[in-house]
């Protein structure tokens, strides 16, 4: 007899969002994440458990315009990366995401840097259409988008569980990432990985 408990059983208003798992986050990318291929096989896991549900999943991606704000030439802290259209901006070629998937783009202009995908963007509105209330998130980077993207969410009322098996950090500073975990789970995140769920 399995007596094996989980800590969450998935259910209708649930989502997975993945962030940003885009080429040039990757080892050999312009903007590599250290790790940042380590999520592609750990979240290929979520999403056949959310298809296997019938439950939504939506990707979202920085497309970014050739002068944006964020690039070196630019002032901005970064090199040039996700330029809309670039093989850098595509998704990772292993992450098996449903070619129905919605996709939200963001940091879509030049003098506007966005680090949440609900910034300047219709996933909050997209969300609430399909009844969203819990939202599961992974993806890159731990430090930037997913804390922007995690911090938003829990502001705009969604209940959040970050999938701590499927996050990487840039760590810009030492210990960026773990600080970053830290403060999600100061505003009410929750944390789960692949063993944690039925």
């Amino acid at each position: 007899m399995n007596t094996k408990t989980y800590a969450y059983r998935l259910s209708p208003g649930d989502a997975l969002i993945v962030v940003h798992v885009q080429n040039d986050f990757l080892p050999g990318g312009s903007l590599a994440v250290p790790g940042g291929d380590e999520v592609i096989p750990v979240l290929n896991r979520h999403i056949a458990r959310f298809v296997q549900e019938g439950l939504p999943i939506i990707a979202t991606r920085d497309w970014h315009p050739p002068d944006h704000c964020s690039f070196h030439a630019q002032g901005g802290p970064w090199p040039p990366h996700c330029v809309a259209g670039s093989a850098g901006a595509e998704f990772a070629p292993g992450l098996a995401l449903p070619e129905d998937v919605p996709v939200v783009s963001q940091a879509t202009w030049p003098d506007r840097e966005a680090y949440s995908s609900f910034e300047g963007t219709d996933l909050a509105y997209l969300l609430q259409e399909i009844g969203v209330r819990r939202l599961f998130i992974g993806g890159l980077a731990t430090d930037y988008c997913v804390l922007r993207t995690v911090l938003d969410a829990r502001r705009l009322g969604f209940d959040v569980v970050v999938l701590e098996d499927a996050v990487r950090a840039v760590d810009a500073e030492p210990e960026d990432g773990r600080r970053a975990l830290a403060r999600m789970r100061e505003e009410g995140a929750e944390f789960a990985d692949c063993k944690d769920f039925e």
